[in-house]
């Protein structure tokens, strides 16, 4: 038993895409992804701290670096279909717990195991940390999402994902960096001539009114 199972899964990260089963103009990895998230946390933990909120910033990159790190025994599941029921969210959190203990445990060194326990199990709590991490992780999606509807990707699913995600990060629209995404950066993304622009500026308009 030793760390050399661990970094080499680091690298099977790589392989494993987002959204499968879809036609995709471009492809990310979750390692991709999870360098994506980290930083736009980092950005978002920026705006919070000069807003006069006290950021552990310890905290929050150990939960963007490592939040989808359970991926790597389930794969990546659509969105859509992670979040059809609460009854089938919560199981397959159980079962990537479980498979992500187990893992630790056969894996990685004893005098390790309680830290990476920590660090791997599920980031997105009610901490500020955690809340950031909830919407980085969406805007990074929405932005995946948005990237494909740009380039005139005809598969729904694309639409889907952007409302779900815009949706999601209105959630949290109390926080100082959701409000400056809101005002700052999402109308700047949709002032380009792009494919569908009418349409996604008017999906947008309509969650935004809600």
């Amino acid at each position: 038993m030793g760390m050399h199972q661990y970094i080499k899964s680091l690298s099977d990260l790589e392989s494993i895409f987002r959204c499968p089963g879809k036609f995709k103009y471009e492809e990310h990895s979750v390692a991709a992804h999870s360098f994506k998230v980290t930083k736009i946390a980092q950005f978002l933990g920026t705006v919070e701290e000069q807003r006069g909120k006290e950021v552990n910033w310890r905290s929050l990159y150990e939960k963007a670096l490592n939040h989808d790190y359970s991926e790597l025994f389930i794969g990546d599941i659509k969105t859509p279909v992670k979040y059809a029921t609460p009854q089938l969210r919560e199981m397959l959190a159980d079962v990537e717990e479980s498979m992500t203990e187990n893992f630790i445990r056969n894996e990685i060194p004893k005098e390790f195991q309680a830290v990476y326990s920590e660090r791997l199990k599920e980031g997105k709590d009610s901490t500020l940390e955690g809340q950031i991490l909830s919407v980085a992780d969406k805007v990074d999606l929405l932005y995946e999402s948005f990237g494909e509807i740009q380039k005139g990707n005809p598969e729904s699913i694309f639409t889907e994902i952007y409302e779900e995600s815009l949706k999601t990060i209105l959630q949290f629209k109390h926080l100082n960096s959701v409000q400056y995404f809101l005002n700052e950066i999402l109308p700047d993304l949709l002032s380009g001539n792009f494919t569908n622009q009418a349409q996604l500026q008017n999906i947008s308009q309509r969650i935004l009114a809600d």
